[in-house]
C-alpha cells in the first residue's frame, strides 16, 4: 500500500493597496492567518509573504480574504 503524497507548501507574495500604518498590518495579518491552509505569514505595509498548502486553499482565496478585510490584494505577477 502506498502512502498518500505529502502536499508541498507553496510560497506567495501578495501586493496590497491601501495600507498605511501598523493597524493596517495587524488587520491584514489577522485576515491572512485566519485562512485555513496558510502556514506562515510575514506582513508589511503594501505586501504579505506567506507559505500555504495548495491542496487546502488557493492564492486567489487568500487574496480575496485580504480584500474582504478592506485592503485590495493580488498575487504578485498576477494579471
Amino acid at each position: 500500500m502506498t502512502a498518500p503524497a505529502a502536499s508541498r507548501d507553496e510560497s506567495l507574495v501578495l501586493d496590497i493597496t491601501g495600507m498605511s500604518c501598523d493597524h493596517c498590518v495587524a488587520r491584514v495579518k489577522k485576515a491572512v492567518d485566519s485562512v485555513t491552509g496558510v502556514r506562515t505569514s510575514d506582513v508589511g505595509i503594501g505586501r504579505a509573504t506567506l507559505s500555504f498548502d495548495p491542496s487546502t486553499v488557493s492564492a486567489d482565496d487568500i487574496a480575496a480574504s485580504v480584500t474582504r478585510a478592506g485592503y485590495p490584494a493580488r498575487a504578485r505577477g498576477a494579471a
